[in-house]
């Protein structure tokens, strides 16, 4: 069995793998190795793990991986991932991005695909049907274009997000919130247009906190997949453990 932790800005998640089936997934807002022994102790199976942050590691757990460096992998640029990576700044390029990348062909191989990650900034990331990633963009995710109203405006509120099922804002909160979700809305649908006229024929996959917002809402037929980057970890790991 595989432990693989993806570590965010705000939270964290974990999901336990049996080869490729996944048998455990949870979220964490922390992650430290009381909660690391806790899963191992509940899954004694579990031979190796891989973790994936954004931020730094806290010391408790740099430790851990220390004392049993053959047990753990901490992806990074450097580590073997089974695609070709052609992105020209890879030291710098997202852990999440490229997972979920290998996620996506894991999942739909010798096909184009375009990954969007609907979280705190939207993410769009292409994969062709050779298994090359090509790069992708970095947009605004509506929490963010709400932060962003309020923190360059005089007199614009924080809104918390609801669904405002309307295109019209009847007042302040909804019309700031409308903006911010018919903007992303429209931005995804427009940039999905983009990609099929340069590409053609692609298979989109939209993960993410607000993946499911988008893909009721999304004209276009499109493949949730909440696990994804956990799905492409567990394929990293896989592949580095032949």
């Amino acid at each position: 069995m595989n432990l693989c932790i993806d570590i965010g800005n705000t939270r964290s998640k974990y999901a336990v793998f049996d080869q490729d089936k996944l048998i455990k997934y949870g979220i964490w807002t922390t992650c430290n190795v009381s909660i690391l022994r806790k899963i191992q102790i509940a899954y004694p199976a579990i031979q190796r793990i891989i973790i994936s942050t954004v931020t730094l590691l806290g010391k408790s757990i740099q430790n851990e991986i220390k004392k049993y460096p053959d047990r753990y992998l901490l992806f990074d640029h450097t580590t073997p991932v089974p695609i070709q990576n052609r992105y020209k700044s890879p030291k710098t390029l997202g852990r999440d991005r490229l997972a979920a990348v290998v996620g996506a062909n894991a999942q739909f191989p010798k096909r184009a695909c375009l990954v969007i990650d609907a979280g705190t900034c939207i993410k769009y990331d292409y994969i062709s049907p050779k298994s090359v990633y090509k790069g992708g963009s970095i947009h605004p995710g509506m929490l963010m274009r709400l932060d962003a109203m309020h923190h360059f405006t005089a007199k614009l509120p924080l809104v918390e997000p609801f669904e405002y099922k309307g295109i019209i804002g009847v007042d302040t909160e909804s019309a700031i919130l409308t903006g911010a979700q018919i903007g992303a809305l429209s931005e995804i649908q427009g940039m999905i247009s983009l990609y099929v006229e340069k590409y053609g024929r692609i298979k989109v996959i939209i993960t993410g906190g607000d993946a499911n917002f988008f893909a009721k809402r999304l004209k276009r037929k499109i493949f949730v997949s909440p696990n994804l980057v956990l799905i492409g970890l567990n394929n990293i790991l896989n592949f580095n453990s032949i």
